[in-house]
């Protein structure tokens, strides 16, 4: 057993408060009093602790990406971001050749397989592409858009051990509502995201099953007064949850509040859109087999188009605090609570509250990440 003694928490239902937390790999009890013998975990006294980060929308950090197909790489991913506070992630794969896709399904089912209690824990897949609009492929790979196949889709699960949780297409496209109605059905989220859908599109789509919106305003149709388009209907329509790159690069800091100030609270979620050149010194990288020039915090193709970022979780919820206005305990639940109700995990993440996994960030209050816990070990310490 192991205690946070006497430290700040963000406790579910009960906002920040000071109390001890102990756990095993589950919180076991949060009170004034540490269980006897418990071990103590010594903070300092500016320490927060939050439940551990999810990122529902990653490709890759630390020289690696989830394309790359190994577990090798998957591992160099989880434990890169561990450093950022995160403790659960859907390793994202792009629109490529459906080997290459079959591939990166393979290395998550044999990576989950393993079990691996090293780096942060992979809770499944996010598959965003190949069923997307050419015309708004964005860092996507226009040779490889595919039309939308359940048939197709049912041979990528099937290669990841059902491990898929996220399929990002365009429901304006061929086989799009057939599909998303599929998805709903199996309980896997169907996100708008790489589309030139319409509001009536997207209201379809919505009908049919889907939930989710992806990287909202990036790589979609935008808010214009006649046509409202992916962006608009996303802050239209409360059941579709949003992601958002709080970088301030993808997406301006007035073009967040206008998302927060039109969104319930439950249904904005914080990604990174990560590449891998997170956590590495600027340079030269890749993506989906393109070259990306990244510098000053930017990645770009060479034609200047954005091609993810190198965000990190923790900066992304200070962002969303000092730039963006919400306050401290909705910003963390936008990168904990919120992607785990998505995801229909949060009966076990995603908050800090007796039963629930013993995940947890541990923040200064310059927002330095100087402790990570996953399931009651310590996988990262400053």
């Amino acid at each position: 057993m192991k205690c946070f003694k006497n430290a700040t928490v963000y406790v579910e239902g009960e906002g920040l408060k000071q109390t001890s937390v102990c756990f095993d790999e589950k919180i076991e009890k949060i009170s004034r009093c540490c269980v006897s013998g418990a071990e103590e975990i010594a903070l300092p006294e500016d320490a927060i602790v939050v439940p551990g980060f999810i990122d529902q929308h990653i490709h890759g950090a630390g020289g690696s990406d989830g394309m790359d197909g190994t577990v090798e790489d998957i591992a160099i991913i989880a434990r890169t971001v561990a450093a950022e506070g995160t403790t659960s992630f859907l390793v994202t794969t792009m629109t490529q050749s459906k080997e290459n896709i079959t591939k990166a399904m393979q290395a998550v089912k044999a990576y989950r397989e393993a079990d691996s209690k090293e780096g942060a824990r992979v809770v499944g897949i996010h598959l965003e592409g190949p069923f997307i609009a050419a015309a708004h492929k964005g860092a996507q790979p226009l040779e490889y858009v595919a039309k939308s196949d359940i048939e197709v889709f049912d041979e990528y699960n099937a290669a990841s051990g059902n491990a898929i949780k996220i399929v990002s297409l365009a429901p304006e496209t061929e086989g799009a509502e057939a599909l998303i109605r599929h998805l709903s059905a199996n309980k896997i989220v169907a996100s708008v995201g790489h589309s030139g859908a319409k509001y009536a599109d997207v209201q379809k789509a919505v009908e049919a099953g889907a939930c989710n919106v992806t990287h909202t305003y990036n790589a979609q149709t935008p808010l214009h007064h006649r046509e409202i388009g992916v962006v608009g209907s996303a802050m239209l329509i409360d059941e579709l949850n949003c992601e958002l790159i709080a970088d301030t690069i993808h997406v301006s800091v007035p073009a967040m509040k206008l998302l927060v100030k039109n969104k319930p609270a439950d249904k904005l979620t914080l990604i990174t859109d990560a590449m891998r050149a997170k956590g590495i010194p600027d340079g030269v990288s890749e993506l989906g087999g393109q070259t990306v020039y990244v510098k000053n915090g930017e990645a770009r193709l060479a034609d200047g188009t954005l091609a993810g970022s190198v965000l990190r979780m923790n900066r992304a919820v200070q962002n969303l605090v000092e730039k963006v206005g919400v306050p401290f305990e909705k910003a963390v639940d936008c990168a904990t609570l919120n992607p785990a109700k998505n995801l229909g995990i949060d009966d076990e993440a995603g908050s800090i509250k007796v039963g629930k996994r013993a995940d947890f960030t541990v923040l200064n209050s310059s927002y330095d990440v100087l402790m990570t816990v996953r399931g009651g070990e310590v996988i990262y310490k400053a």
